[in-house]
């Protein structure tokens, strides 16, 4: 997968997407992340990418012209017209199924507003989808699209050294992960669970599906529901959470 991203701050983006997991599977050749400069396409000499907006109001708008001009280098490297992402609160939230759905693209852009936002007219040109983290504001949207491209590469085939470290993760199955553990079997007096060290393969199997079952149903109920509608809930597990009622 390629990603793309149009930004202010490349070292800030390229920082990130070059460290840990992300920076090892660029080097191998299973992700390949391109930061460009947005200042560097702008047609004005002073290397201006904002003005004051027109109607007054605080604030800078990030031009049009340097953004348009970026996206078309973007589209002449990848031989194609990549899917252009613009991170801004206004957009959809994110979810994991959504970062699912986008993993599965050849080519992702994503934009990263600054100041006030960008010309709508980019946002009418150009922009394929508008993408939140959440319902709050930052400085820019770097951070946003370094979130949303993580979130993305770690789906990407060869990211991940097997499929089973995220599809058995918070969120991906539509219920939250099971508990954790590590050694020592016991710590300032608490202990691992029995199932756990058993050994056996299908007790700790059910075991870890109903203590995610648990976990939903008692921090985020809303999505235990969508379990249910969705039809992710077997008769098993019902019969389970019928037997365990929330204290």
């Amino acid at each position: 997968m390629r990603i793309d991203i149009m930004t202010l701050f490349p070292d800030m983006c390229e920082a990130v997407m070059g460290e840990s997991i992300l920076g090892r599977a660029r080097k191998k050749g299973a992700l390949e992340v391109h930061c460009h400069q947005i200042r560097d396409y702008t047609d004005n000499k002073q290397k201006q990418v904002d003005d004051y907006p027109y109607g007054g109001g605080l604030g800078m708008v990030m031009y049009a012209q340097p953004i348009d001009a970026c996206f078309r280098a973007v589209c002449e490297q990848t031989g194609e017209r990549p899917h252009l992402v613009y991170l801004t609160p206004q957009g959809q939230v994110l979810t994991q199924q959504r970062a699912k759905e986008l993993a599965g693209l050849p080519n992702l852009c994503l934009l990263c507003g600054h100041y006030e936002g960008v010309d709508e007219r980019v946002v009418e040109a150009l922009v394929d989808e508008q993408i939140s983290i959440g319902d709050y504001v930052l400085t820019g949207g770097e951070l946003p699209a370094l979130v949303l491209a993580d979130c993305i590469a770690r789906l990407t085939p060869g990211v991940l050294s097997e499929e089973a470290c995220f599809t058995e993760e918070s969120h991906f199955s539509g219920l939250l992960e099971y508990p954790q553990y590590t050694r020592p079997a016991v710590w300032e007096g608490r202990e691992v669970p029995a199932e756990l060290l058993s050994g056996h393969h299908a007790n700790i199997d059910r075991w870890r599906r109903e203590q995610s079952l648990l976990r939903t149903r008692r921090q985020r109920p809303d999505m235990l529901e969508r379990a249910e509608r969705e039809g992710r809930l077997s008769e098993k597990d019902r019969e389970f959470l019928k037997l365990n009622p929330l204290d």
